[in-house]
């Protein structure tokens, strides 16, 4: 079991699944993905969790983002829980939950963490990018649910970053200043973005947001 970090290769995997067999890789396609796990079925946080992400899959999706949770627990446990959720969250759950009752993906993607829970994974979450690098990674207790927004804020800020010379500072919200990557000099970022920057310091300029 490997630790996974950024910029690796996301690995591949077939697996059950609520909304039958899944291959990664064939499920992404030439899209960017969202792989989070739960620690078990039918716990409070994780029913929370899976209809606010139900909720959020229009956003997602907005942004070419691929969603898939997983749990330890199987397919048909799975099923009978998606219930619990829909009713709970007001929602349906529209995106696939591995049935990971082997424990192979949760191997694969070292989501087990003996310290904290030998038989169940810890809310781990990897952005993957359309060519299957890891482009960020979260770990979160089990007692602590994840926070939708900051996740598609980090998508935003991924998808920015893939395809123009910046960085986003600290509470960054699409649309808002970002910072020129350090790379460039002044001079050179003077030409190549139109709107203008602004020199904080010799190291910090910053620039409007290039998409908007």
């Amino acid at each position: 079991m490997a630790t996974i970090r950024l910029g690796d290769t996301a690995p591949d995997f077939t697996a059950e699944s609520s909304m039958g067999t899944i291959n990664l890789y064939d499920y992404l396609g030439d899209s960017w993905g969202i792989l989070f796990s739960h620690p078990a079925d039918f716990t409070p946080v994780c029913t929370t969790e899976l209809g606010t992400a139900a909720k959020f899959k229009d956003e997602f999706d907005k942004r070419n983002v691929k969603m898939l949770a997983l749990s330890v627990d199987g397919a048909a446990s799975h099923a009978e829980w998606i219930k619990d959720i829909n009713e709970v969250e007001h929602t349906t759950v529209n995106f696939p939950i591995i049935a990971d009752e082997d424990k192979k993906v949760s191997m694969l993607y070292d989501m087990i963490h003996p310290k904290a829970d030998s038989n169940h994974t810890v809310r781990s979450v990897f952005i993957i990018a359309p060519d299957k690098t890891v482009k960020l990674t979260l770990t979160y207790p089990p007692s602590t649910g994840r926070n939708f927004y900051e996740l598609l804020r980090v998508v935003d800020s991924l998808q920015l970053t893939a395809y123009h010379k910046v960085a986003t500072p600290a509470n960054w919200e699409h649309g808002k200043d970002v910072v020129v990557s350090p790379s460039i000099s002044t001079a050179d970022a003077k030409n190549m973005f139109a709107k203008g920057i602004t020199e904080v310091k010799p190291y910090l300029r910053m620039t409007p947001d290039p998409t908007e």
